[in-house]
């Protein structure tokens, strides 16, 4: 029934807006039904999030638009991180193994720092470290290591990310 009530709420009270207008109210939707988000962090109308209560958005973080949150287990996003558009996170599958194939689920984290290119799947139970990039496209199923980039499918480290002063 929560699914439900979510769903029809996002619908009717969120997804309409545009773009530059209802962030405090999307906010103030996902915290009623159990998200943590920081007040600075920003989620497009266009998202969709299947379970707000397993949601946790730092400050200045972003869900771009239409980012699929396919959260059943917990989804993480750290302080100044992006997930940019149209990205898959999936915090649940199907247990293979099994002749039923019951559902199994492990949480999502996406360290501070972190940005997500357009149109990536990233799968349970992985963790993007601190200040990791994700190539477009890119198919992620195993952690990402702090500082790195990686793209392709599956993800490979592409090389080491270095700031610089300029």
């Amino acid at each position: 029934m929560a699914r439900l009530l979510w769903t029809l709420v996002w619908t009717l009270l969120a997804r309409p807006l545009p773009r530059s207008l209802g962030k405090g109210w999307k906010r103030f939707l996902l915290r009623l039904f159990g998200a943590k988000i920081h007040k600075t962090a920003h989620v497009y109308s266009s998202v969709r999030i299947y379970m707000p209560w397993n949601l946790e958005m730092a400050e200045y973080s972003c869900l771009a638009p239409e980012v699929d949150c396919y959260n059943v287990a917990k989804i993480t996003i750290g302080a100044h991180s992006t997930v940019s558009q149209k990205t898959y996170l999936c915090s649940a599958s199907h247990d293979i193994t099994k002749t039923d194939q019951p559902l199994i689920h492990k949480p999502i984290i996406i360290d501070d720092q972190v940005w997500v290119g357009a149109n990536a799947f990233i799968g349970m139970g992985v963790t993007l470290g601190q200040g990791a990039v994700v190539g477009a496209r890119a198919a992620v199923f195993k952690d990402v290591a702090p500082w790195t980039i990686v793209g392709g499918n599956p993800a490979k480290i592409i090389k080491k990310r270095v700031l610089s002063n300029g």
